[in-house]
């Protein structure tokens, strides 16, 4: 399981990924720069918490996850 610091920086650089990419598109869609800095700002900081909820979300979740068995038994 991942700790909430990791969680935090995971978010942290995806989101800044996910920024670039949305003012990007707005960019070429709009083409004002000011109005795409301002929704990539928006952007970022409602999904930060979304992505924090949702990957501690899915630590609580067993799907998928491998038990790590001891080498030896008693």
């Amino acid at each position: 399981m991942d700790s909430t610091r990791r969680s935090i920086a995971k978010a942290i650089s995806y989101r800044i990924i996910g920024t670039l990419t949305t003012a990007f598109v707005v960019f070429v869609a709009i083409g004002r720069l000011e109005v795409a800095a301002a929704v990539g700002v928006l952007d970022t900081l409602f999904k930060i918490f979304i992505y924090i909820f949702h990957e501690r979300m899915w630590n609580r979740i067993p799907y998928g996850r491998k038990l790590n068995q001891p080498e030896y038994f008693i």
